[in-house]
C-alpha cells in the first residue's frame, strides 16, 4: 500500500486473510465499512478494496511484510489492547482516526474478532515464554544417579556393562523359537558372570547377597523383559523355592547346578481353574510308605499346571506345589521337586507338557502346561524345612497350625513381589525416558513467524509425562524402603512386610501400564512403532499386573491387614483407649478441617511437604476406619463375614491405595532429607511436590466429599500442579538421563541423546 494514510486498515486485511480464506461475510462488512468512510477518496476507497479481491489474493511475502509491519508498531507500547489501537499506531503520522474508534469496535464484532485475542496473533517470538523455554541441567545428574543406584551402585554397573555386550543385541527374529533360544542363551550368559546365583549360600557357589539379586533384577530389566522373566523363574522361582523350602540335602543336590544353569528348572503352582487360591489347588502327592515315595497326579484337566516359565522348552525339573495326601488324609499344599525331562530334553514318563504359545508379550519365555499321571518320586523329593514325613510315615511339621504353616510357607516367597515391582519400575524408566528426550527434540506449531516448538513445552504435554515422571522416582524410594524392610525382617514384622509387598507390587505395576499407555500416546506416530521399543514395553509389562498375585487380589490382602492392624489396635485400646482415639480424630478435625485450614490456598502451604503428608494420612485413617465401621455394620446386621467383605470389596481397594500412596509419598519425603547436596534436594523436592499434588488432585472428590478442602483449594492446587510441571520442564531431560540406562538398551531412535 503506497499511501501511508491506509496503514490502519493493514491489521483488518491482515486478519481475514490469514488463515487464507476471505469468506462472503467478511467481503460484504469491510466492504460497506471502506465506502461509509467520508475521508476517503474514491480512489483510495477503490485502492482499498482492491486488497479484498478473491481471485488475487495477498502473496505469503505480502503477509509477512504487513506483519511485520504491524509488530514494529505495537513493540513497547502497553497501551495497545484492540485492533483498533494498533490502527492508530500505524496511521498517527497521516491521519487523525481517533473519532472512528467506534466504527472499528463495531467492525470488529461484525467480522467476529475480539480485540485481546485477535492480539495474540502479533506476539513476536522473542516474547513467547512458550518458546523459549528450554531444556537445561542446574544439578549433577551423577548425584543423582548415586543417590538412585545406592549401595547397589556397584552390581548394577557390572551388570549394564554386560547388557552392553554386543550378543545382547535384541533379537529381531519374529520366530518364536528362535527368540526363546536367544533369551536360553542370554541367561547363560549371566549365570557364568555368576549374577544368576547371587542370592544362593557361598558354599553352593552363591554370592550371599539378596540385595544384589534385586538390582540385578531391575537393572536387567532396561533390556529385554522376556529375559528378565526367564532369569527370574530359573534363579529366582525356581532356585529360592529350593532355598526357602528346602533343606541342606537339597541345597547341596541342585543349588550350585541351579546356580550354573546346569538344571533348568520350573515354578509349578498355578493350574488351569486355580490361580491366586494356592489352597485350592487339586494336584495331588500321595505318600506310599512301603517303597518311601510320593506319586505326583493330575487328577483332571482343569488341575493341570498351566503359564508355567520354562516348560514349554527347557526345563528339566520344577518345584511342584500338590496336597500331601497320606492314608487318604489330605494335609494340605507342600512342595516338591519333580524331574520333567531328562538331559537331552526327552519328556519323562507320565509327565505331559503343553505349550502355552504365542502371547501378547514376552515371547521369549517358553510358558507351558504340565500333567502327571502318578509320577514317582523318592520321599527325599518333599521339599521339607516347614512340613516333613517322618520314619513312621506320618506327618510332621514345627508348625502345628495348618493355616500358620501354608502362609509361612508362601511368605518366603515374598521375594518375588519385591523382584517383579523394581522390575516393573525399570520399564517405567525406560518409557518414560523415550518419551521426554523425544517430546524435547519433537518440534510442532509454534507462534505466528517464529519457529516450531518442542512439544514438551505445551503446558499439556507437560502434563501427561512429568506427574509420571515424579510418581517414578516416588515409586523408586518406595520400593528401596520395601527392599530394606525385606533385607532386615524379624518375625514379628513378616505378616505387614507380606502385605506391604503385595502392594507395593500392585501399585508400582500398575503405574508402570499407566506410564506406558501416556508415553505411547505422547510420541504419536513414532511411538506406535516397534523400533522405538515402547511396544515391547507395553505389552510385556501388561502381564505384570496378573502374575505373582493378580493386582486387585493382593490389593484385598492390602487392606485386610490394614483392617487387621486397626482391630488389634481397637483391642487392646479398651473402652478409655477408644475414647482417646475419637478425640484424637476430633482434634484433627479441629485443626485441618476448619475454615481457613480447608480454604487455605498460599503457596507456602500448598507446597509444605507437611501439609501433603498429613492429607494422605487423613485420607488414608478415614478410609479405613469408614472400612471397618461398615463390615461391622454389616456383621452385626446378621451377614456373615465372608458376604460382608464382599459386599464392601470396592471400598477396601480405596483403603489399600490410601496406604501405598501414604507409604510411597512418606518414603520419597524421608529419602530426601538425607540429600545433602542443596541442588539435587531442590529438583527432589520438585519432584515429591509434584508427586504429592497430583495424587492429592486425582484424589480431590474425595477430600472435597470429606470437607478436608474446599473447591477454591483444590482449583489451587490444580493451579500450583500445572507450574510445578512447568518448573521441572527444563529439568525434565536431565531427570530421565540420571536413570543412566544403557544407551544400547534404550535403542529407541527417537530418545537419541
Amino acid at each position: 500500500m503506497k499511501n501511508t494514510k491506509l496503514q490502519a486498515f493493514i491489521p483488518l486485511f491482515y486478519l481475514v486473510w490469514s488463515d487464507d480464506l476471505l469468506t462472503q461475510k467478511e467481503f460484504t462488512t469491510i466492504q460497506k465499512f471502506i465506502n461509509d468512510l467520508t475521508w476517503l477518496s474514491p480512489e483510495e476507497k477503490q485502492q482499498l478494496l482492491s486488497r479484498l479481491d478473491i481471485s488475487n489474493p495477498p502473496s505469503r511475502n505480502e503477509l509477512t511484510q504487513w506483519k511485520s509491519e504491524i509488530e514494529n508498531s505495537i513493540q513497547n507500547k502497553a497501551d495497545i489492547k484492540s485492533i483498533f489501537d494498533i490502527a492508530v499506531a500505524l496511521s498517527e503520522k497521516d491521519v487523525d482516526i481517533s473519532g472512528l474508534q467506534s466504527d472499528f469496535i463495531k467492525l470488529e464484532n461484525d467480522l467476529g474478532i475480539l480485540g485481546e485475542e485477535a492480539l495474540q496473533n502479533f506476539k513476536t517470538k522473542t516474547g513467547s515464554f512458550t518458546a523459549n523455554s528450554q531444556t537445561n541441567a542446574d544439578f549433577d545428574i551423577q548425584k543423582i544417579t548415586a543417590i538412585l543406584n545406592g549401595k547397589e551402585a556397584a552390581i548394577i554397573n557390572k551388570v549394564k556393562s554386560v547388557i552392553s555386550r554386543p550378543e545382547f543385541a535384541y533379537e529381531t527374529s519374529t520366530d518364536i523359537n528362535v527368540y526363546r533360544q536367544t533369551v536360553y542363551n542370554w541367561c547363560k550368559i549371566l549365570a557364568e558372570e555368576n549374577l544368576g546365583n547371587m542370592a544362593y549360600p557361598k558354599q553352593y557357589g552363591g554370592g550371599e547377597n539378596i540385595a544384589d539379586y534385586f538390582a540385578i533384577m531391575e537393572t536387567l530389566s532396561y533390556h529385554d523383559l522376556s529375559l528378565v522373566i526367564k532369569f527370574g523363574v530359573q534363579f529366582g522361582l525356581w532356585g529360592m523355592s529350593v532355598q526357602s523350602l528346602g533343606t541342606e540335602k537339597h541345597y547341596a543336590k541342585y543349588l550350585k547346578d541351579i546356580g550354573t544353569l546346569k538344571i533348568p528348572g520350573c515354578f509349578a503352582m498355578t493350574e488351569t481353574h486355580h490361580g491366586s487360591n494356592v489352597k485350592g489347588l487339586e494336584t495331588t502327592a500321595t505318600y506310599n510308605h512301603n517303597d518311601q515315595t510320593f506319586a505326583i497326579h493330575t487328577p483332571n484337566k482343569n488341575a493341570q499346571k498351566e503359564y508355567i516359565g520354562n516348560a514349554a522348552v527347557h526345563g528339566q525339573m520344577a518345584t511342584v506345589f500338590a496336597k500331601l495326601v497320606i492314608d487318604g488324609h489330605d494335609y494340605g499344599v507342600n512342595a516338591f521337586v519333580v524331574p520333567l525331562r531328562d538331559t537331552n530334553g526327552n519328556t519323562l514318563n507320565g509327565v505331559t507338557i503343553g505349550d502355552c504359545g504365542h502371547k501378547m508379550g514376552l515371547n521369549g519365555v517358553d510358558n507351558g502346561t504340565i500333567s502327571f499321571d502318578n509320577v514317582v518320586i523318592p520321599k527325599e523329593n518333599m521339599l521339607d524345612r516347614f512340613a516333613s514325613v517322618n520314619d513312621k510315615g506320618e506327618f510332621e511339621s514345627p508348625i502345628p497350625s495348618d493355616n500358620r504353616r501354608f502362609f509361612t510357607m508362601l511368605g518366603t516367597l515374598v521375594g518375588g513381589r519385591i523382584g517383579i515391582p523394581r522390575s516393573a519400575l525399570a520399564a517405567a524408566k525406560s518409557g518414560i525416558t523415550i518419551a521426554i528426550r523425544y517430546s524435547d527434540q519433537r518440534r510442532q506449531f509454534g507462534p505466528e513467524g517464529g519457529s516450531e516448538v518442542p512439544i514438551l513445552n505445551y503446558r499439556m504435554h507437560q502434563r501427561r509425562l512429568i506427574p509420571p515422571l515424579a510418581k517414578t522416582y516416588a515409586v523408586h524410594f518406595a520400593l528401596q524402603y520395601l527392599t530394606n524392610r525385606f533385607l532386615n525382617k524379624t518375625e514379628a514384622e513378616m505378616q505387614e512386610i507380606e502385605a506391604l509387598a503385595a502392594g507395593m507390587k500392585s501399585y508400582s505395576t500398575w503405574s508402570t501400564r499407566d506410564i506406558l499407555q501416556e508415553c505411547r500416546e505422547a510420541c504419536g506416530g513414532k511411538g506406535y512403532l516397534s523400533e522405538n521399543r515402547i511396544d515391547a514395553l507395553k505389552n510385556d509389562t501388561e502381564i505384570y499386573t496378573t502374575f505373582e498375585g493378580d493386582n486387585t487380589v493382593l490389593m484385598q490382602l492390602v487392606a485386610k491387614n490394614r483392617l487387621s492392624e486397626f482391630r488389634k489396635s481397637f483391642g487392646e485400646m479398651g473402652a478409655a483407649g477408644i475414647i482417646n482415639y475419637v478425640y484424637e480424630n476430633a482434634k484433627t478435625a479441629i485443626t485441618e478441617k476448619n475454615p481457613i485450614a480447608t480454604r487455605r490456598t498460599d503457596d507456602e502451604h500448598l507446597l509444605d511437604p507437611e501439609f501433603h503428608l498429613q492429607a494422605f494420612i487423613h485420607r488414608e485413617k478415614t478410609i479405613l476406619a469408614s472400612a471397618a465401621r461398615r463390615i461391622k455394620k454389616l456383621v452385626d446386621g446378621g451377614l456373615e463375614p465372608y458376604d460382608a467383605f464382599n459386599v464392601v470389596q470396592h471400598q477396601m481397594i480405596d483403603v489399600a491405595q490410601a496406604y501405598l500412596e501414604r507409604v510411597v509419598l512418606e518414603q520419597f519425603q524421608l529419602a530426601i532429607k538425607e540429600v545433602e547436596d542443596q541442588k539435587t534436594k531442590d529438583i527432589l523436592t520438585k519432584l515429591n511436590q509434584l508427586y504429592a499434588l497430583s495424587q492429592i488432585e486425582k484424589n480431590k472428590a474425595w477430600y472435597l466429599e470429606d470437607g478436608y478442602m474446599e473447591a477454591v483449594k483444590t482449583k489451587a492446587i490444580r493451579k500450583i500442579v500445572n507450574q510445578l510441571c512447568w518448573d521441572i520442564r527444563p529439568d525434565a531431560v536431565s531427570l530421565v538421563n540420571a536413570f543412566d540406562i544403557p544407551e544400547s538398551c534404550l535403542a529407541a531412535p527417537i530418545a537419541v541423546k
